[in-house]
């Protein structure tokens, strides 16, 4: 069999009911058999447990935001809920696990949750810090912390906060958090996603509000992180406003795609192999409107891109040599869609 399974999370303002299943098959390049497999209040980001078997994803139900954690049936892939931790306010925007840890980033509230994860795959609270500060943007008038996650040793806790243009390092001591290292970003950039180059030397920050990729060298002795390029995510003479979305790097490490919402496209770059610079090779398309993430599937010979405004799953082929994107003839619709992740193991 050639068929991967991915789920999709969307916001529920409109036609969304949940989240989505769906496949993919490799053999034929097409996307199918899209279903709604959980009923939950705009489960914007999800991530999937390193074995496969849990899915967690963030939700709002009413004025109460948190976490839901998934039991993913091995035959059916629909979900059922294991528990839920739900507290007052926003609910987060994004989700990270490692190692029976799970970090959130609250963008609305400024914060960063770090959750225990049980061998049940439910969840149980643990401690929240709160982000204070702004920037000279109209978007920073207090902290939006829109990513938390893990550096490839484990040791520490990532997080990038949009609202105060910086990346905060911290350490897990004792099932607290505890704040390492802060690296200031040049005032009115949004800093937003960030990944790690397969070498853990290397990590390559995106900007939201100015559409730039910085390259930082990680230095895994102390945690910290410093500057060694700046390279624009969006075309040169595109003026009308771009908002840049997801970030990912193939496993090889050779290429670097981002998204731009508004240009509505995937920024390739090649990333150069004595110094992790970034080279960029072309813009693609994505055959939708806002596309707020894309993931690559697990054989990354493919790309599925996720427009949120125009509802739709597009898929595209990638060449491993090159490292362009061809878009194919097939896409599903997924309302309100968000985001993308794949299971690991074939169907």
């Amino acid at each position: 069999m050639t068929k991967y399974i991915g789920f999709a999370g969307t916001y529920t303002r409109e036609q969304s009911k949940g989240i989505y299943c769906f496949e993919l098959d490799s053999e034929a390049k097409k996307l199918q058999a899209v279903q709604a497999v959980a009923s939950v209040g705009s489960p914007t980001y999800l991530t999937i447990s390193e074995d496969d078997r849990y899915l967690f994803s963030v939700g709002q139900d009413g004025e109460l935001g948190g976490m839901r954690a998934y039991a993913i049936n091995a035959e059916t892939h629909t979900l059922n809920q294991i528990n839920e931790q739900l507290l007052e306010g926003r609910a987060p925007c994004h989700v990270s696990i490692r190692d029976g840890k799970l970090v959130t980033g609250n963008y609305h509230k400024g914060e960063v949750g770090l959750y225990s994860v049980n061998k049940d795959g439910s969840l149980e609270l643990g401690q929240f810090v709160k982000h204070e500060g702004n920037g000279p943007h109209e978007r920073q008038e207090k902290s939006h912390v829109h990513f938390a996650g893990f550096t490839p040793d484990g040791n520490y806790v990532v997080v990038c906060d949009l609202g105060t243009d910086e990346l905060v390092t911290y350490r897990i001591e004792a099932g607290e958090l505890i704040r390492h290292d802060t690296l200031s970003i040049k005032p009115g950039s949004g800093p937003r996603h960030i990944v790690f180059h397969p070498n853990e030397k290397t990590a390559y920050l995106l900007t939201e509000l100015s559409s730039e990729v910085i390259v930082l060298a990680y230095h895994a002795d102390d945690g910290s992180f410093t500057e060694k390029q700046t390279i624009k995510a969006k075309p040169e003479g595109f003026t009308d406003t771009n908002d840049a979305s997801a970030i990912s790097i193939s496993s090889d490490g050779k290429f670097l795609y981002t998204g731009n919402r508004g240009h509505n496209s995937i920024a390739v770059f090649q990333v150069e192999g004595e110094t992790d610079f970034l080279t960029l090779i072309e813009f693609t398309a994505t055959g939708g409107d806002w596309p707020r993430d894309f993931v690559l599937d697990p054989t990354e010979s493919f790309i599925v891109a996720s427009n949120q405004h125009s509802g739709n799953l597009v898929l595209f082929e990638r060449n491993k040599v090159t490292g362009k994107l061809t878009k194919l003839n097939s896409e599903v619709d997924v309302p309100e869609v968000v985001c993308v992740k794949f299971l690991n193991e074939q169907k």
